[in-house]
């Protein structure tokens, strides 16, 4: 049987260990969505050039002030469609990598609990006598540090939701103040 003190260097080195891990695992994940961003801002900045270019051409062809504005009214749609297509991929990719935190941080808080709680449970057998309020307050911090994580995972669940919801209703409103409304 190990000695408390050889347990719990042995839990330390383990969590040490598993917050490396931790790190290393948010620090992929980071990279991963920095590197999609790159790739979407990449990829709508050359089709921007390529259709300003195209819009251009258009607007040069108008033969007189009333085509030049139904051109610039029929290009302004899809712009706006395409800013909002952008901001709800963008949205998508910080959803993303917000799932692939709190499934990392998740996965790593269970597995700390259980490796606390079993040394809990292995030091309350061998405390000594009159030791069981300390052990009792100890589980208590632990059980209010797992809910209070908790809390802050369900916060930053809600404000990626309302990140999105604001960028899908931004790029919806976008898109109808680009629509050509009919003359009456």
């Amino acid at each position: 049987m190990f000695s408390f003190h050889e347990q719990f260097a042995a839990a330390t080195k383990a969590h040490f260990e598993a917050q490396l891990a931790l790190l290393n695992t948010l620090t992929t994940k980071t990279f991963e969505g920095v590197e999609k961003v790159i790739e979407l801002n990449i990829n709508a900045t050359k089709a921007s050039l390529e259709e300003s270019g195209g819009a251009a051409k258009q607007l040069l062809s108008a033969k007189d002030p009333q085509e030049f504005l139904n051109i610039s009214a029929a290009q302004a749609k899809p712009g706006a469609e395409k800013a909002a297509a952008y901001g709800r991929h963008l949205a998508s990719i910080a959803s993303g990598t917000q799932a692939e935190y709190t499934r990392a941080a998740e996965a790593q808080l269970a597995e700390t609990s259980r490796r606390i709680n079993a040394l809990i449970e292995e030091v309350s057998k061998n405390a000594p006598a009159g030791s069981e309020n300390a052990i009792a307050i100890l589980k208590s911090v632990i059980s209010n540090a797992n809910a209070g994580y908790e809390q802050l995972t369900k916060n930053a669940k809600q404000a990626v939701e309302t990140l999105e919801a604001n960028l899908n209703n931004a790029g919806a409103q976008l898109t109808k103040a680009a629509t050509p409304r009919s003359k009456k």
